[in-house]
């Protein structure tokens, strides 16, 4: 979702540079664990590439993703005169990311066990952008959590926060995998720019696309119709697809990955989990009402699904 914050300036003043030094500061201040700040600009290639992966029928239910692809490849259609985009990732790694007993039936993807983060980071950017207008008031842009069309992994290989790994997710050096990702465009050249991600990578690994159970991990890309995460979490209920005890989301390819068994536990406090799925057992669901289902998991991911749902996968 997209969330307007200023409004726009026709006028504004461009001697006056956005400090990359300084968004970073603010971002750390406001509780993010890596920002980056890019450059606008048109991304072809990546267009190309989801055109094709579209038509080879990987995306399977995500219709949404066929739409606006334009918008997708370059920001700055996105907003009239944007020119950067800031780029922070939050790192929520916990115990449960770490993986469950294999006869576990009621795995939850360990994001799912905190805060939204889509209202968590939303309020973090709009602190940042707040900052930041305080000290520009011809400032103007607008934030991004995760569902806008823009190719916010990309951007943040381009803002140097890492690369998009094998199982198709952004890893970061220094957190894994386990980040979610916020975006603020704005309409503002910056002093300098990050270079783009261009470490080692993934190299000769292919742990994630070993331990995928369905195999949906093609080497950088995702056959959807395979994927566990999409099967448990969008809108259109799919029960042919096996999840292998997983209710929601899946953290098979993450839980592997060799950089996100060395990464470090997250210490932003809203990242705690807010339960524990290890311990709710298949009885414990099946014997849930609607009206503790709404308690227990009302300000988390599962408000995405339902009881019913739940249910019916176990």
């Amino acid at each position: 979702m997209y969330f307007p914050i200023f409004s726009l300036f026709l006028g504004l003043n461009m001697d006056k540079m956005l400090n990359n030094g300084r968004i970073k500061q603010l971002a750390k201040e406001v509780g993010f664990d890596l920002c980056g700040v890019a450059r606008c600009r048109q991304m072809g290639p990546d267009g190309t590439f989801l055109r094709k992966w579209i038509k080879q029928g990987y995306a399977s239910s995500l219709d949404y993703m066929g739409r606006n692809i334009e918008k997708r490849t370059d920001a700055a259609k996105l907003m009239e005169g944007a020119k950067s985009v800031i780029v922070c990732a939050l790192a929520y790694k916990n115990d449960i990311s770490e993986g469950y007993p294999a006869d576990c039936r009621t795995k939850i993807a360990s994001y799912a066990t905190m805060r939204d983060y889509h209202l968590t980071i939303k309020q973090m950017l709009r602190t940042l952008a707040e900052r930041l207008k305080e000290e520009d008031p011809e400032l103007s842009g607008r934030i991004f959590v995760d569902s806008a069309p823009l190719f916010e992994k990309r951007y943040a290989v381009e803002a140097g926060l890492g690369w998009i790994g094998r199982q198709s997710l952004l890893i970061t050096p220094q957190f894994g995998s386990f980040v979610l990702l916020g975006e603020i465009l704005l309409c503002g050249e910056c002093d300098t720019y990050d270079a783009p991600y261009s470490g080692v990578g993934c190299g000769e690994c292919r742990r994630c696309v070993e331990a995928c159970p369905n195999g949906a991990i093609l080497d950088y890309h995702i056959d959807t119709r395979r994927c566990i995460s999409r099967a448990t979490i969008e809108r259109e209920f799919d029960l042919q697809t096996e999840c292998h005890g997983w209710i929601f989301g899946c953290d098979e390819c993450q839980s592997i990955c060799p950089y996100n068994l060395h990464a470090p536990k997250a210490s932003n406090p809203h990242t705690t989990p807010l339960f524990d799925p290890r311990i709710l057992s298949v009885q414990k669901w099946k014997e849930m009402s609607d009206e503790e289902f709404a308690e227990r998991f009302g300000d988390t991911p599962l408000s995405r699904t339902s009881l019913d749902r739940v249910k019916k996968m176990l």
